[in-house]
């Protein structure tokens, strides 16, 4: 492949660069996208004009990153990055370049860069490849290699291990050998980012279509004791008994009950990866009918404990970890089909009507991880009771019933009204209200809510 097609509106673009006598080039992942034969979400140029004379070819410019040569252009509805070519030396902090020479030659701006894969370049002008350090040969042959000596890019920049990682298992790239081999001597360097650095990365891996081949590399090459040692702690925690349940230890358990989960819903990807983490703290063993019996008893609530550290310490935001940690702490659940539609009722309130489906999601996940099979609906008395108990709380959801303090008849005004102060004992009479509603939902009018109050305050 000679020549790329490039967009109309990046043509357009290029127009006005050379109207100014400037040369463009389109670089980095669209390029990759593009030679794969994927569509191009983003797009970053490089140029040979300065940030400066960017500025004055074109009216929308918002300098994002004037210090290191880079742009925002606002051009046709599309956000562009403009960076001037350039060099970069010493690298101090292991992230970012002492210093910064710009440069005339897209051939050495392309010297600079992580991987070959994204060390392509392609003329905005004619659409003729640029590629001199193999770019085209690596993506064609699914290869995450260094641009030079893998040891040197690594000591430069501590997150291009991590994102090697990041790549593999979001593109389905295999990391070469020599580059992967240079990994682990880089940890030092790699533990010195930012954590906030890690963390974005760290969710790109869990969005890719299967998280464990990132998770099983970041073991590998020892980041993940760095950034998340909880997880390491789960390896070698043997779970199979006698009764079956489970094929693998727990790490390897959490890694499978994550591609489980659905690839678009980073909570319950979480949640899966720490379900169990809480279990090499509470593991015991016990004989039971001369056989050895692995118990994990409220492993739910430990491992909720150790995830609210973990996503609190990768600065995650608190409303996710909330989220995460709320799946983790229920997702113990053991439905029978003899539950009251009573029993029912509190177990909604109990997981929130809101968190059920990503409940149940996680529930599936979590049956993934003890074999590493799709489990089917229709195998097996779990999946039997889970289809039952999801029926069951649809009826519920569709009969409009209470299922919270705001779905009472009355409320604290109310009973103040009536003589209850406010204060922790009107709460408590709230709670025990709602109680009696669960059970009987029929009891959900005002005169009667009013009665039970008043009689349970004068008690």
């Amino acid at each position: 492949m000679k020549q790329l097609k490039i967009p109309s509106e990046l043509k357009k673009m290029n127009e006005i660069f050379l109207r100014g006598g400037f040369e463009a080039y389109l670089v980095g992942g669209a390029v990759r996208d593009m030679l794969r034969g994927k569509p191009a979400a983003d797009w970053d140029i490089a140029t040979n004009a300065s940030p400066e004379q960017v500025m004055q070819l074109f009216r929308r410019v918002i300098p994002t990153g004037i210090a290191h040569g880079t742009v925002t252009v606002h051009f046709m509805k599309h956000s562009v990055e403009v960076t001037t070519y350039r060099t970069e030396s010493g690298y101090s902090d292991g992230r970012h370049p002492d210093e910064i020479h710009y440069a005339s030659r897209i051939e050495d701006d392309l010297s600079r860069r992580d991987f070959t894969m994204n060390a392509v370049a392609v003329s905005l002008s004619t659409g003729a490849v640029v590629d001199p350090f193999g770019g085209k040969k690596d993506i064609a042959g699914r290869c995450i290699r260094t641009v030079g000596n893998p040891g040197d890019r690594f000591e430069e920049d501590g997150l291009r291990p991590v994102r090697a990682i990041r790549f593999a298992a979001q593109l389905g790239f295999k990391i070469a050998p020599e580059t992967f081999a240079a990994i682990p001597a880089a940890v030092k360097r790699t533990a010195g980012i930012s954590i906030e650095r890690f963390r974005d990365e760290f969710i790109k891996m869990m969005e890719a279509p299967i998280p464990s081949q990132a998770l099983q590399l970041l073991e590998k090459t020892g980041i993940l004791k760095v950034f998340i040692p909880e997880l390491v702690s789960c390896r070698n925690v043997e779970q199979a008994d006698c009764r079956g349940f489970h094929q693998f230890d727990v790490l390897d358990h959490l890694y499978y009950a994550c591609d489980g989960a659905p690839c678009r819903n980073l909570i319950v990807r979480l949640a899966a990866l720490f379900h169990d983490i809480g279990k090499p703290a509470v593991k015991r063993t016990e004989i039971r009918s001369g056989q050895q019996i692995y118990t994990f008893y409220n492993h739910e609530m430990e491992s909720a404990v150790i995830c609210d550290t973990v996503l609190t310490r990768l600065r995650f935001p608190k409303a996710q970890i909330a989220a995460v940690c709320h799946l983790v702490r229920n997702h113990m659940f053991h439905y029978e089909p003899n539950w009251t539609d009573a029993a029912v009722r509190r177990f909604i309130v109990r997981v929130q009507p809101e968190c059920i489906d990503d409940l149940f999601d996680l529930r599936i996940a979590d049956v993934y991880g003890m074999t590493a099979v799709p489990p089917r609906l229709k195998d097996g008395p779990w999946s039997a009771n889970l289809v039952e108990l999801r029926d069951r709380i649809s009826r519920e959801l569709s009969r409009q019933s209470v299922l919270g303090l705001k779905d009472l008849a009355v409320n604290g005004k109310d009973l103040m009204n009536a003589g209850i102060p406010a204060g922790k004992t009107l709460g408590y009479i709230l709670k025990k209200l709602l109680d009696a509603v669960l059970e009987d939902p029929s009891q959900n009018n005002r005169e009667k809510l009013l009665e039970i109050a008043c009689n349970m305050y004068k008690k």
